[in-house]
């Protein structure tokens, strides 16, 4: 079956249509049908977590809880969450976090470690364990599962990890695209049909209608302006029914929440399942640098939950789970004895896990912020020491 696009490779990543997900954490080897990308060791650090002043020593999972708001209830660094998780992998899915388990935090070796209570307390846990050896490499993936406790609430970045992808700037040219609705109309739903002008397109398949967002326009080594990147938002879903020389009759099946107009490209579905795991970062595995570059669905700045570009993806070494530290710029002033201008020292003002990468871009979730989160903020490895 030809496709419509003229390259594949950025397609790949569209798709996971009508599929339940939730990133949930993983110690041992996961049951289901689920795509995973191992990751080097992170490197442990010598002192062990530090917990809160306030951390329980029980907690009863919630329904709305995530896996980022656990780690915080115990640690004051919650990214070394990974470092204190003690799965039982002598038991089917021991790595699986639901609302109701029972979490007990225990202490092992003199390190703080939390698990399932099973009925029979820190002991228990210790002893299923491992027997006395506790190998602490928990990992988070995407599951096909509907009630596990998920890294970050999952239906905030839902439409960008099924519906959202950036592409090659040239790689939309001789798309097939639409030129006009029956009945005249300027905008078309679900349940009404689209004229589709463009080769390609075989009748009883499937497409995705797209909008193009604006390109993503940053500056080389050299300040010269180049096009990183164009966005594309699936905003529809038809099938193809009739056609007439290079006029394809489509009809709307579903629309996501958004009109279709003339000039939307049309082409072909693919689901793919989206790989993940949640570590953070160490500064020697992705290019240094890096900023947010956009914030998605506002005009203003970021704050939790809100979702943003970065210039930074698999070209530099960033992969899905990926924690930043974000650091705001400071403010330049001028020295009132000197009269010299001054820049003041950026501050720490958040972080965001990285959820879906391109080859120069990334989209990322505002984990916390402490400020409002602005374009220009720059990025870093997150401090791993409490």
């Amino acid at each position: 079956m030809k496709k419509v696009f003229k390259d594949t490779s950025y397609f790949s990543v569209l798709g996971l249509k009508k599929q339940t997900l939730a990133l949930t954490i993983c110690a041992g080897l996961s049951i289901g049908v689920v795509t995973t990308i191992e990751a080097s060791t992170p490197t442990r650090n010598i002192n062990p977590p530090a917990l809160k002043a306030n951390a329980p020593n029980v907690y009863v999972v919630k329904k709305g809880d995530t896996l980022w708001d656990i780690s915080k209830k115990f640690l004051k660094n919650p990214y070394r969450w990974r470092e204190i998780w003690a799965s039982n992998k002598y038991i089917k899915n021991p790595h699986w976090i639901f609302p109701g388990d029972r979490l007990l935090m225990c202490t092992y070796n003199n390190r703080p470690i939390i698990g399932k209570d099973e009925g029979d307390g820190c002991d228990g846990i210790i002893r299923r364990y491992g027997n006395g050896t506790v190998t602490l490499q928990p990992q988070v993936r995407i599951e096909s599962l509907n009630n596990t406790i998920p890294v970050i609430p999952l239906d905030r970045i839902k439409n960008w990890l099924e519906r959202s992808s950036v592409v090659a700037a040239d790689s939309v040219k001789n798309t097939p695209y639409i030129v006009g609705a029956k009945d005249q109309r300027v905008l078309a739903a679900k349940g009404q049909s689209v004229y589709v002008r463009g080769n390609g397109l075989e009748i009883g398949q499937q497409y995705g209608v797209y909008r193009e967002n604006d390109p993503y326009i940053m500056l080389d080594a050299n300040g010269k302006k180049y096009n990183a990147g164009l966005e594309i938002v699936q905003v529809a879903s038809g099938i193809a029914t009739k056609q007439t020389g290079d006029l394809t009759t489509l009809e709307i099946t579903d629309s996501y929440n958004s009109e279709i107009r003339r000039g939307y490209f049309v082409m072909l579905e693919e689901d793919a399942m989206l790989p993940t795991l949640f570590y953070p970062v160490n500064a020697d595995e992705v290019i240094a640098g890096g900023k947010i570059i956009r914030i998605q669905g506002s005009i203003g700045a970021a704050a939790v939950r809100s979702v943003v570009s970065i210039d930074r993806g698999t070209n530099q070494g960033v992969k899905t789970g990926h924690v930043f530290s974000v650091n705001e710029l400071g403010q330049t002033v001028k020295d009132p004895v000197t009269h010299e201008t001054l820049q003041l020292p950026s501050e720490n003002v958040g972080s965001i896990m990285v959820f879906k990468t391109f080859e120069n871009l990334s989209y990322a979730y505002v984990l916390e912020s402490d400020l409002p989160i602005n374009i220009g903020s720059l990025l870093t490895p997150p401090i791993m020491n409490d």
